[in-house]
């Protein structure tokens, strides 16, 4: 087996073995959030740079693997660094954890993904070889298939990996704002009834409203392009 693909494999595994080992499931429950929230936020003020990097390192494994939490995890990422740092944080994780994946597919699960997946890949497939930045784009900003059979499809394709990278980070930047503002609103909860506020419900429904972007992006291309 080539190196590449034997270092790849290594870290799926320990970054799987990792979740389990330490039993990381339990930690991503809103319950769990709210029971520890005063904890969790005096140590981010008091040892703010390692918070923030482990933030992001937990978020890079979540998105690789596509593991349980990301939602709550975003939500986390805006209740301890605010909406600013928290979309920050969140769209580094979730790129670089994207990426990951995508090297995974590209190197190593390649005949797995075709296997499990084959009968799915083909619509994706055609999209990326049209038009691959402004199709994966569109996909990061209305996610109209899981994010991470996205990952794993676009590893199969002949995309530029800084093409992927640029389409990944730009498209997941309104989600992560809007789950980065939801949390700092949910920081300050006791009980699930409270999530009903005002704010809150206006940073989901922005949320729905990024079903838009597309829409005024493509209109926005077909402008530029006459």
């Amino acid at each position: 087996m080539h190196p590449k693909k034997i270092i790849l494999l290594a870290i799926f595994l320990l970054g799987l073995g990792a979740f389990f080992y330490f039993d990381l499931g339990n930690y991503f429950s809103l319950q769990s959030l709210q029971q520890n929230r005063a904890d969790l936020r005096a140590y981010t003020q008091a040892h703010y740079a390692f918070a923030a990097a482990a933030f992001v390192a937990l978020y890079v494994l979540q998105t690789m693997f596509s593991l349980p939490g990301g939602a709550l995890m975003s939500l986390a990422g805006g209740f301890l660094f605010g909406s600013v740092f928290g979309t920050l944080f969140i769209a580094v994780g979730a790129t670089a954890g994207a990426t990951l994946a995508f090297l995974a597919a590209r190197y190593v699960l390649r005949d797995w993904i075709e296997n499990k997946f084959g009968a799915r890949l083909e619509p994706i497939q055609i999209g990326f070889a049209n038009n691959a930045f402004n199709y994966l784009l569109t996909l990061r900003l209305i996610p109209l298939f899981p994010f991470f059979l996205i990952n794993l499809v676009a590893g199969l394709t002949r995309m530029k990996i800084t093409t992927y990278i640029l389409a990944t980070g730009i498209g997941i930047l309104p989600g992560s704002f809007v789950f980065a503002f939801a949390g700092q609103q949910l920081g300050s909860i006791s009980s699930l009834r409270e999530i009903a506020s005002a704010p809150v419900l206006l940073a989901f429904t922005l949320l729905g409203l990024l079903a838009l972007l597309p829409i005024a992006y493509k209109k926005w291309v077909s402008r530029g392009n006459s």
